[in-house]
């Protein structure tokens, strides 16, 4: 019985082959654009990655900002832990409340955003600075909100809910336009 002999093999030559040469680039990523427009010209860069990439243009007073965020949410978590009574006075001037357990539910609720927010103050990662600074803003935006509701709903104006309001409405202003800055890709040199 005679049997076939196979072909003989052809060696290829992948450097010269260009359909080769570019599903192999395909592959690894080489030569096309990331997700930012970034190009990668070599096997290098690619594997490193690009510092230049992933460093955040901090706007001036992000930092501050930042940090001043943390203490509010500390400071107003701790005096709804241990003074419910006298928050609630100093926002509404009413002296009486119901019960404290709801005051001392949204302290618990802002001691968690404030834990978010010390740690965030540590991170050079844009995502996770933006995420916060859009978690103060949509607080913020609440708290006026529901401020706003109740001072309608029980018909009374204090000066500490008045200015509650306007510090809210800054806060809230500075949080977006700090998380807009913090967005922008930054100019190609």
């Amino acid at each position: 019985m005679a049997t076939k002999q196979p072909p003989p093999l052809m060696k290829k030559h992948s450097q010269t082959d260009l359909v080769s040469r570019l599903k192999t680039r395909k592959i690894l990523g080489v030569g096309g654009e990331d997700d930012d427009g970034e190009v990668h010209r070599s096997k290098i860069s690619q594997v490193l990655g690009n510092e230049i990439k992933f460093a955040v243009r901090e706007p001036i007073g992000l930092r501050v900002w930042q940090f001043v965020s943390a203490i509010i949410f500390s400071g107003v978590a701790i005096m709804a832990f241990t003074f419910p009574d006298q928050l609630y006075d100093a926002i509404f001037e009413e002296e009486s409340v119901n019960s404290k357990t709801p005051i001392r539910l949204y302290g618990g609720a802002l001691l968690s955003i404030s834990l978010i927010m010390w740690n965030a103050l540590y991170t050079a990662e844009k995502v996770i600075i933006r995420w916060t600074l859009l978690t103060g803003a949509c607080y913020f935006t609440v708290q006026f909100l529901v401020t706003t509701i109740t001072l309608v709903e029980s018909s009374r104006i204090s000066t500490g809910a008045m200015l509650l309001l306007v510090s809210l409405a800054i806060f809230v202003i500075i949080s977006i336009y700090y998380y807009y800055q913090v967005g922008r890709r930054p100019k190609k040199v």
